[in-house]
C-alpha cells in the first residue's frame, strides 16, 4: 500500500475519535511505511461516499493534505475521515455570529426541537396547529414526510417557510446543551429525507423548496449547524460528504441565479453567499460564492435605501431586517480580514436607514412593559419587534456607528434604563422621498408621536397589487399619546397566497384603504401611491401639507396642524372631478364599549379609559356627513389572526363640480365629564389649489390656522 504521510497533528486532540497519539506523532505510519491501520477506522468502500465530494472540495486547500493523499490513494472513505477529522478541529475562519460557549436553550427553542422529533411537527413560523400550544402541524402521512403538505386555508407561505427547515437551529441548540443523539439523528434523517424529495431543479428557481429565500435561509443555517453538530457520534463520513456535496450544490445555485426582483431576498441572498464563502473557504468555489456575495452587498447597501434613508420596500419590517443582513455581513468580513471585499462606503446609506428605526420608535419603548412599540404600516408585522429585539438592535448601531449620541441614547435608554447619550430632537422628522412624516413633543413614555405614511412608489415597491408591501393607504397616519396608540394601524393579518383556490380573502380585508385612517372615494383601493409633501413648517404650530393622486378623477390632500404640541386638526380635501361617496376612515384602538365610545350625532368618537389617558375626535365639513360605524381589526402578526376593535367613516355624496371638505379635530382629554368642547369651520371662500383656512374652537379658545402654497 502507498505511503501516506497524516500530516494534522492536530488530531491528537480528538477525543471523539477512535485512537491515542503519541507526544510526538506527526503520521499516521507505521514502521514498514504503510499505513497503520490501528490508527484508523475500518475501511469502507469508495461508494459509501458521494464522489462529488472531491469535485467539489480543494484538496490543494491549507490543511488537507492528508485529504489529498487518501483520495489520490483512491481511498475516499479515510480521505472523508480526515476531512471531518479537519473541520472538527479547524479554528482558521470565524463565524461572529455563532458562540458555542454557554449556548442558551430557551423553553420556545425546546419545544421546537422537541416537536419535530414526534410525528414530523415542523416549526414554520407564524402557522400552529394549536395556537396555545404553539403546536406545528404534522407533515406525517402514510408513515412518510410529505414534504408537500399545507394546512387548510393557509396561505402560500407556509410551503416557503417550511423550507427554511427552521427547527433545525432549535434542535442543534438542543444537541449542544444535552448532548442528547436523538437531536442530530433526528437532523440528519429528516435533511436526507428532505434532500431525497426536493431534488436541484433543472430549469431555476422554483416558487417554494428552489426559491432564492429559502435556499439563502438554509444555506445561512447550515454554516452553524456544521459547528453545533459536527462532534456528533451520529457525523460520519458519510454524513459529511453528504453534507457538504448538498452546501455546495446550493451555493452554486444561489451564484448561477441572482433574485432578478431584488429587495430584501437579493440582500439575504447576498449575505448567504458572502458567509459560504467566508466560512467554508475549502471549496473550489468559495471564492466564486464570495466575491458575488459581498458584490451583491455593496451595491444593494448603496441601492436598496433611498436618500432619506428608508428601504424602498416601505415595510418597517424588512427596513430592520435588511440592516441586520448588512451589519451581520460587515462583522463576518471584518471577523475574517476581508473588511477590503466591501466598498469604503458601505456604511453611510445604513446610517440614514438606523435613523429612520429611531424615529419610527413609540416612547413606550422607553418604559417595562410588553407593548407593541413601532408602528405596523405596510407589511410590518409589530409582533416581531419587541423591546428588547430593538434594543439589540440598537446595540448593534452603536457598534457599526459609535460616534452617534442619539444611537447610544437608544440603546441604552430602552425597558426604563439608564440613558447615556443625548436623546434626538423634538422637531418634526420628513423623510420627504418615502413619504413618511413624524410630528413628536418628546422621548418619555409620556411623550406624543404621530407618523403619517403617504408613499412613493419606486422601483422594489412598484406596485400596490395584494402581493406586494406597499398597501393602498396613502394619508394615513398612527397617533400615539402618554403610552396609548390611539389610531393603530390594522396590519397586514396574512400573507400573500397565489395559485388557483388561493383564499386571500384576510389579506384583501386588511389591505382595504377604508381599514386605513384616510379618505377614499367609494371605499375603492387607490390605484397608484404617488405621495407628495407640499409645504412643512415648524413653530407654535406645526404644519404638514401633502397630497396624493390615487384615482384617475380624484386627488386627496390633507393638511395636519400641531397646535402647541397640544392637539391635531385635519383638514382634508378631496379634489377632482369625481362623483359617488366619500369615505373618511377612522380606525380606533382597543377596547370595549365603554372604554372607546361612537358619538354617531356628533361624527366622531372619544374613549373613556380608567387611566385618564384619553381622546376626543370630532369631524366638521362644508356639506352634510354621517357618520357610520362598523367592525374594525388590529393584526399583529401574519398568522391569520386578530382582535376587534371600534371604526367608522365619515360619509359624504361628492357631485363631480364639488370639492369635499373635512376637519377633524383630535385632543387628548382626561375622559368622563371632563371631554373638551370642540367645534371647527372652515374661514375661507371654498377651496383653492393655493390653500385653505378654518377656525378651530376648543373649551371657547378660537384657533385660526390657514396655510398657503
Amino acid at each position: 500500500m502507498k505511503h501516506i504521510p497524516f500530516i494534522f497533528s492536530g488530531l491528537c486532540a480528538l477525543l471523539v475519535l477512535t485512537y491515542s497519539c503519541g507526544d510526538a506523532d506527526d503520521e499516521w505510519t507505521g514502521g514498514d511505511g504503510d499505513i497503520d491501520v490501528t490508527l484508523l477506522p475500518a475501511d469502507k468502500p469508495n461508494d459509501v461516499i458521494d464522489p462529488k465530494l472531491f469535485e467539489y472540495v480543494n484538496l490543494d486547500y491549507p490543511g488537507l493534505e492528508t485529504v489529498k493523499s487518501f483520495h489520490e490513494a483512491n481511498d475516499h472513505y479515510h480521505a472523508a475521515y480526515a476531512l471531518l477529522a479537519y473541520y472538527r478541529m479547524r479554528t482558521s475562519v470565524t463565524n461572529p455570529a455563532l458562540s458555542l460557549v454557554n449556548v442558551t436553550l430557551t423553553d420556545d427553542d425546546r419545544a421546537k426541537a422537541d416537536y419535530a422529533l414526534t410525528n414530523a411537527r415542523f416549526f414554520v413560523n407564524n402557522f400552529y396547529e394549536d395556537a396555545a400550544t404553539r403546536q406545528p402541524y404534522s407533515l406525517l402521512k402514510g408513515g412518510a414526510i410529505n414534504w408537500e403538505f399545507a394546512p387548510e386555508g393557509a396561505s402560500d407561505e407556509y410551503q416557503k417557510q417550511l423550507h427554511r427547515h427552521q427547527w433545525f437551529i432549535p434542535q442543534a441548540k438542543a444537541y449542544r446543551v444535552t448532548r442528547d443523539e436523538k437531536y442530530a439523528s433526528s437532523w440528519m434523517s429528516v435533511y436526507q429525507d428532505w434532500m431525497t424529495h426536493n431534488p436541484a431543479p433543472a430549469s431555476g428557481p422554483n416558487t417554494t423548496s428552489w426559491w432564492q429565500l429559502q435556499v439563502s435561509s438554509r444555506l445561512i443555517d447550515q454554516v452553524q449547524l456544521l459547528e453545533y453538530f459536527k462532534n456528533s457520534a451520529n457525523f460520519t463520513p458519510e454524513w459529511l460528504a453528504t453534507f457538504l456535496v448538498a452546501f455546495a450544490e446550493q451555493a452554486d445555485f444561489l451564484a448561477k441565479y441572482p433574485y432578478a426582483e431584488g429587495g430584501n431576498i437579493l440582500v439575504t441572498q447576498g449575505n448567504a453567499l458572502a458567509t459560504a464563502g467566508t466560512l467554508l473557504p475549502e471549496f473550489k468555489n468559495a471564492s466564486t460564492w464570495m466575491d458575488a456575495g459581498y458584490r451583491i452587498l455593496g451595491d444593494e447597501a448603496r441601492g436598496q435605501f433611498l436618500d432619506d434613508g428608508w428601504h424602498k420596500e416601505m415595510s418597517l419590517h424588512y427596513h430592520i431586517g435588511a440592516i441586520a443582513d448588512f451589519y451581520e455581513a460587515m462583522r463576518l468580513a471584518e471577523a475574517n480580514g476581508l473588511a477590503g471585499k466591501l466598498p469604503a462606503d458601505f456604511t453611510a446609506s445604513l446610517r440614514k436607514a438606523t435613523e429612520v428605526v429611531t424615529h419610527f420608535t413609540y416612547p413606550n419603548y422607553f418604559a417595562k412593559g410588553s407593548d407593541y412599540v413601532v408602528p405596523a404600516f405596510n407589511d410590518s408585522w409589530v409582533s416581531n419587534w419587541t423591546r428588547n429585539v430593538l434594543k439589540n438592535n440598537f446595540t448593534r448601531y452603536t457598534n457599526m456607528f459609535p460616534d452617534s449620541e442619539e444611537l447610544l441614547y437608544m440603546a441604552t435608554a430602552a425597558n426604563g434604563g439608564t440613558p447615556r447619550g443625548s436623546a434626538p430632537g423634538n422637531g418634526m422628522k420628513l423623510f420627504e422621498q418615502a413619504g413618511y412624516y413624524v410630528l413628536r413633543d418628546g422621548w418619555t413614555p409620556a411623550s406624543t408621536v404621530m407618523i403619517f405614511s403617504n408613499n412613493r412608489s419606486n422601483d422594489i415597491s412598484k406596485s400596490l397589487s395584494s402581493w406586494s408591501h406597499n398597501q393602498a393607504d396613502n394619508g394615513t397616519f398612527e397617533l400615539y399619546h402618554a403610552g396609548r396608540n390611539f389610531f393603530p394601524d390594522s396590519g397586514v393579518c396574512t400573507y400573500y397566497a397565489s395559485g388557483d383556490g388561493a383564499d386571500n380573502t384576510l389579506r384583501y380585508w386588511f389591505r382595504g384603504i377604508d381599514k386605513h385612517n384616510t379618505l377614499s372615494l367609494g371605499k375603492a383601493n387607490i390605484s397608484k401611491a404617488d405621495g407628495k409633501l407640499l409645504k412643512a413648517e415648524e413653530g407654535s404650530t406645526e404644519l404638514l401639507v401633502f397630497e396624493n393622486q390615487g384615482y384617475t378623477n380624484l386627488k386627496h390632500r390633507r393638511a395636519v396642524f400641531y397646535v402647541d404640541k397640544r392637539f391635531f386638526v385635519l383638514v382634508d380635501e378631496a379634489i377632482g372631478d369625481a362623483e359617488g361617496t366619500l369615505n373618511l376612515s377612522f380606525n380606533l384602538c382597543e377596547g370595549d364599549d365603554t372604554q372607546v365610545v361612537m358619538d354617531v350625532a356628533d361624527a366622531g368618537a372619544h374613549t373613556a379609559f380608567a387611566d385618564n389617558n384619553n381622546i376626543i375626535v370630532r369631524t366638521f365639513a362644508n356639506k352634510t356627513i354621517t357618520c357610520s360605524p362598523f367592525t374594525g381589526r388590529r393584526a399583529y402578526a401574519v398568522d391569520g389572526t386578530y382582535a376587534t376593535r371600534q371604526a367608522y367613516t365619515i360619509d359624504m355624496e361628492k357631485k363631480a363640480d364639488e370639492t369635499g371638505r373635512y376637519i377633524t379635530v383630535i385632543c387628548p382629554a382626561t375622559g368622563g365629564a371632563n371631554l373638551p368642547v370642540l367645534s371647527a369651520s372652515f374661514a375661507d371662500s371654498g377651496y383653492s389649489a393655493g390653500g385653505a383656512a378654518v377656525t378651530v374652537t376648543v373649551d371657547g379658545t378660537a384657533y385660526n390656522l390657514s396655510y398657503s402654497l
